[in-house]
């Protein structure tokens, strides 16, 4: 048999092991698929979230009332403008910024918040974790996105007020997964060995505790920056969150939803940004996870 028909007819088989062959350098190195193309894909939002001001020559609130409804790849629109000329692109570059910033912003406090108290209360015990899971099961039994809307309700519209309305909410996950991942430890040897040695209470749960139970939490912060963004963009669409003329993907789609007959393009592609900052996010979460 020939060298070249033997390599013809070994091809499909050795195509299967490269492709196992490249997993397990990624796996090597720490990364996963899922985690690499959650990865790739939010630096290229964070890349555009950065050039903003490079990427479009147009500011994203300036009105052109002889520009209305410009449809997308026009000549000088490449996503085309809304009902009050504004160009789209611009706008949805420019709510990335403000996007990340919601998702951010709205688990820093909930996570430094939520993991401490979950240690606490998982280590501690007694009185003090009966009376938190009684008002975590309060706060369980209304849906996150309710509690959030009520609390924007008291306190008004506005991007402060949500950060303060997620805050008081967003902690309750975060200090779950941590009380249960200390109630899996706070009884293992290098615990033990630390209680015996003296160390005071506050330095057992903060310098052995803490490192060994805030991965659970970390992989999930991914997941409540996803629900941080979607509850700011559902705010925003009900007049709660940004106020025009921010741009903020929410306020786009329903600046849009009188007009997806005519000009369909002002809610979809801000809905489908929206789309893949939580694909990045949820595949960067699912990614960790599987390393873990």
């Amino acid at each position: 048999m020939s060298e070249k028909a033997l390599n013809t007819r070994l091809l499909p088989e050795i195509q299967p092991m490269l492709r196992l062959s490249f997993s397990m350098r990624l796996q090597k190195i720490g990364l996963n698929p899922l985690l690499l193309t959650g990865l790739l894909l939010l630096a290229l939002v964070v890349l555009a979230a950065i050039g903003a001001p490079l990427l479009t020559p147009y500011n994203p609130i300036e009105q052109s009332l002889n520009e209305l409804f410009i449809p997308p790849l026009s000549p000088h629109h490449i996503l085309g403008t809304d009902n009050f000329g504004r160009d789209v692109w611009s706008r949805i570059v420019y709510s990335t910024r403000l996007d990340l910033q919601i998702g951010l912003i709205s688990v820093l406090f909930p996570f430094a918040f939520g993991s401490l108290m979950g240690i606490a209360t998982g280590y501690l015990g007694g009185r003090l974790d009966t009376l938190f899971m009684r008002v975590v099961d309060v706060l369980m039994a209304f849906p996150f996105l309710i509690l959030v809307v009520a609390i924007m309700s008291i306190l008004g519209p506005g991007l402060t007020n949500l950060y303060i309305a997620v805050g008081i909410v967003g902690w309750i996950p975060y200090a779950r997964i941590a009380r249960g991942e200390t109630l899996a430890k706070r009884h293992l040897e290098y615990v033990e060995a630390a209680r015996t040695t003296g160390c005071s209470t506050a330095r057992i749960m903060l310098r052995h505790i803490l490192p060994n139970v805030i991965a659970p939490g970390l992989i999930y912060v991914f997941t409540g920056m996803v629900l941080a963004i979607l509850t700011g963009a559902t705010l925003s669409f009900l007049g709660l969150g940004a106020q025009p003329p921010t741009p903020e993907w929410g306020a786009m789609i329903a600046d849009g939803r009188e007009f997806l007959l005519i000009a369909w393009w002002i809610t979809a592609l801000p809905g489908l940004a929206l789309l893949v900052v939580g694909v990045a996010l949820s595949l960067i979460g699912d990614g960790l996870a599987e390393r873990r």
